[in-house]
């Protein structure tokens, strides 16, 4: 019998029907926009600065996934690869170095640009967009709001993230992100970003793909290489992507797909 997990799916469930009461319509737009997008022969990418890495990661080539979305990696801003943590924590705070990120990705006017940050108040993420604004991208934007409304800035332009999307998708953590309490503990446990945020990202990537179609553009996309009967994919999907070489930023290895 489970305690406080049951509490905890029971959290996530509440979350995930309040992504589909209020926050559809930010995705239906998102979601138009990134089709447009891709429509009009522009790239599509994605940034998360550590944990906020792993929903980005999520939907980045895996199974059902689709492949002209671009993860911007930096050091110590994937995942939580590096040790120790004050380093990866001090370098998301730390100015210049998104702008950086950014400056060296491969955003184009009329590209899109998916920022996965829960508080929305780190340099790094702030920089990002503003960057990418500068460049004519568009922006959009998956946060709390009200995390990110209840503390200040971090960037000296006092900007916090949701302030720069086109769309902004709330993702509706508390502040402090963590959830469940226990009297023998003096603080809360348990976060609920990056399930919900996950979530959101593949609802995102779904009306993205049903979007595309129905504007006549057919996106490729990844099956499960340990799935018997990929390989009779394999040659449409190659041709998928060389028709999209231009816009794909990453390397797929042939001897896989």
């Amino acid at each position: 019998m489970l305690g406080k997990g049951k509490e905890y799916l029971e959290v996530i469930a509440a979350l995930l029907r309040r992504v589909e009461d209020e926050q559809a319509e930010a995705i239906a737009r998102a979601a138009d926009l990134i089709a447009e997008t891709l429509v009009q022969g522009r790239a599509l990418f994605a940034f998360g600065a550590v944990h906020s890495s792993l929903p980005v990661s999520d939907v980045f080539i895996r199974a059902g996934g689709l492949a002209l979305l671009n993860q911007i990696k930096a050091p110590a801003m994937n995942s939580v690869e590096y040790d120790p943590p004050m380093l990866w924590i001090g370098m998301e705070r730390l100015e210049g170095y998104g702008s950086l990120i950014a400056r060296n990705a491969h955003l184009k006017p009329g590209d899109a640009l998916i920022i996965v940050s829960v508080s929305g108040r780190n340099p790094v993420s702030v920089e990002i967009a503003m960057t990418a604004k500068q460049k004519k991208v568009k922006v959009i934007v998956v946060t709390s709001l009200a995390y990110s409304k209840s503390l200040p800035s971090r960037h000296s332009s006092g900007k916090k993230l949701f302030e720069l999307g086109d769309v902004v998708i709330d993702c509706m953590s508390v502040p402090g992100d963590a959830i469940l309490e226990h009297g023998a503990l003096p603080v809360k446990f348990c976060a609920t970003s990056g399930v919900i945020n996950t979530a959101i990202l593949q609802t995102l990537m779904a009306e993205t793909i049903e979007r595309s179609i129905a504007r006549g553009f057919i996106p490729p996309v990844f099956i499960a290489g340990n799935l018997d009967g990929y390989e009779s994919y394999k040659h449409e999907f190659h041709k998928q992507l060389e028709e999209n070489r231009d816009r794909i930023f990453y390397t797929i290895f042939e001897e896989m797909y």
